[in-house]
């Protein structure tokens, strides 16, 4: 839009708000000042929730020489600064609450056989016992041992004794001396005689 446009002095931007700094409000409560207030500042410690009114100036003056904690001791801060960590609610050492008497404890403690290896629950007097022992890792199966074990119709869990009678009645079952002469089980004997000796390469017999 050009400068000299007729619809230029048409246009009007309405601010949400005064923006201008308003003069008819407190006064700066500092000592001598009659600036206007535009600032709060707290009153400090047992005063939360109350506020001074100062103008710029003085309320910059105020936070550089503000300190809630003066006038308490040491120790008194040390705890303030300590409960502040929680949010000043009260805690409790872990195991405390809702704990029974320590001895019915201890009893209840034994007999749920619960392993505490870090010592966690002493207060109600749990014992340091230890991990249980993981259990023992099974041998890892290959898809070529499950082929053979599928081959002699046998389970993985089968023992070497198991494997090898196994072995002896397939091979009596299919061989062609036992079935007249007859070669059309010679496939399926040359799969049993590669999964036992594949297997037993692999150390299962």
């Amino acid at each position: 839009m050009k400068l000299d446009s007729p619809f230029f002095d048409r246009i009007r931007v309405k601010p949400d708000r005064d923006r201008r700094l308003k003069t008819d409000g407190p006064q700066c409560q500092w000592a001598g000042c009659d600036k206007p207030a535009t600032h709060r500042a707290p009153k400090g410690r047992h005063s939360e929730g109350q506020f001074w009114s100062y103008c710029f100036d003085h309320v910059r003056a105020y936070n550089q020489s503000y300190n809630y904690f003066a006038g308490m001791p040491d120790d008194a801060v040390t705890a303030y600064q300590k409960d502040a960590l929680t949010g000043h609610r009260p805690t409790w050492k872990m195991g405390m609450r809702g704990a029974a008497k320590t001895a019915e404890s201890a009893r209840t403690f034994a007999t749920e056989g619960i392993a505490d290896p870090f010592g966690m629950f002493e207060e109600v007097g749990g014992a340091a016992r230890p991990d249980p022992a993981p259990a023992r890792e099974s041998r890892m199966i290959r898809n070529a041992e499950r082929r053979a074990f599928e081959s002699l119709g046998m389970e993985i869990s089968a023992t070497p004794e198991e494997l090898k009678a196994r072995f002896k009645v397939l091979v009596k079952k299919y061989h062609p001396d036992a079935n007249g002469g007859d070669i059309s089980t010679e496939d399926r004997l040359r799969d049993v005689i590669q999964a036992y000796n594949h297997l037993k390469n692999a150390g299962f017999c």
